[in-house]
């Protein structure tokens, strides 16, 4: 079967765009090959704001036939860009490597484009996808990345290999030589994220499985996703039931009376450390500073149970989930924090007393469902091979 393997390097907005491009495209000169490169150079959205597509017309007018405005998808809509895509007369067709420089080394001052993608393929990365893919950072090559946000210029760099493996082999076969000089270069890989792909695309509706990259895949074993999603439906509909029976050791305000209670002024200080004392015990691991905190344990089957609890923007909500992941099936559910209170909606954070109580409530929910939910959705599933980490 193929798997997908994509990484997430480290990438600093201050270090300009043109050396982190000429970075990549060395490695893959030193690695002995030329590779092809997309690139996509986009105006903002809105209107009435400098042109970087005319700026660079300006000076390189034989790329005007890689210009494009058609939308890229019928439910969203486009912006004017520079682009070898596929909606670009230029599609497919590649410019002198010293043009891409140029443009780079003018982001995004001379060029202010909102957003620039440019990504290096080669066939040691792998080839298409038996199924579509709906992002260029789930395909098979180097992508890097920089765009504009309302606190400055949003850079990153990711790559993404197929590898082919077997169930029952141990670890995942190495990488092309090449594919392993080329990762040498990008830096410090902050995350690695295994994708089991379908092994060809079927007729009709096919469970999809949302991975830690963000993505919507097909899933790697239909039939096993379809009895997963069963028992996700069940428990879902039983959740009010599921959260009294786990015994909540509080009981807190309704949504309301704690907006009420608790001021906007009132903050509950470090989330982590509540966290940490509940669920370290149950053998959770825990990620997170401020914000979004994932939780995480594996299991004897090899699959591995997450539990997200994020803050809210203005860290005065929180919501949480839980879920289940092994290879070709995802069971998510969304957790009430208070009994009573709807699952995955927003609950008041209050002061630090409040967000122990909260957290001690999501202790004694997540205890049940490691005891009920999690061996009813592994008896089903059966275990994910030895080599399956789906992120590390």
């Amino acid at each position: 079967m193929q798997v997908a393997v994509v990484t997430t390097f480290a990438a600093s907005r201050k270090e300009p765009l043109i050396d982190m491009l000429n970075r990549v495209h060395q490695g893959f000169v030193e690695a002995g090959v030329e590779p092809s490169i997309r690139f996509n150079f986009g105006d903002p959205m809105v209107g009435g704001r400098v042109s970087a597509v005319d700026r660079v017309l300006k000076r390189h007018p034989e790329l005007a036939r890689f210009v494009a405005d058609a939308p890229p998808m019928p439910t969203v809509g486009g912006a004017r860009r520079i682009s070898n895509g596929p909606m670009s007369a230029g599609s497919g067709e590649s410019v002198p490597y010293a043009t891409l420089q140029e443009i780079a080394a003018g982001v995004p001052r001379s060029f202010p484009f909102h957003s620039v993608a440019l990504h290096f393929c080669a066939p040691e990365f792998g080839g298409a996808f038996p199924t579509l893919t709906p992002s260029a950072g789930m395909m098979p090559g180097v992508l890097l990345s920089d765009s504009w946000w309302v606190n400055g210029r949003n850079r990153s760099l990711s790559a993404c290999m197929v590898l082919e493996a077997e169930p029952g082999q141990k670890k995942l076969p190495a990488p092309p030589a090449l594919v392993a000089s080329v990762l040498a270069v990008c830096g410090k890989a902050r995350k690695t994220v295994q994708v089991p792909l379908a092994s060809q695309a079927e007729a009709g509706p096919v469970p999809a499985v949302r991975m830690p990259t963000g993505h919507l895949v097909a899933s790697a074993d239909p039939e096993k996703a379809k009895l997963v999603q069963e028992i996700v439906v069940r428990y879902r509909q039983r959740m009010p039931e599921i959260a009294s029976d786990a015994g909540m050791p509080h009981s807190l305000p309704d949504y309301a009376e704690a907006l009420q209670k608790f001021s906007v002024e009132v903050t509950s200080g470090p989330k982590k450390p509540a966290l940490e004392q509940v669920f370290k015990p149950m053998g959770y691991t825990c990620r997170g500073e401020s914000k979004d905190f994932v939780l995480r344990r594996s299991t004897a089957a090899n699959h591995y149970v997450f539990v997200s609890v994020s803050i809210g923007s203005w860290g005065k909500t929180v919501t949480a989930h839980y879920s289940v992941l092994g290879m070709g099936f995802k069971a998510l559910l969304p957790l009430p924090v208070v009994a009573g209170v709807a699952a995955g909606g927003q609950y008041p954070v209050g002061d630090a007393g409040q967000w122990q109580k909260i957290v001690e409530n999501l202790g004694a929910l997540v205890a049940e469902l490691d005891r009920t939910f999690v061996p009813e959705v592994e008896a089903a599933a059966g275990p994910s091979p030895e080599w399956y980490k789906p992120v590390s």
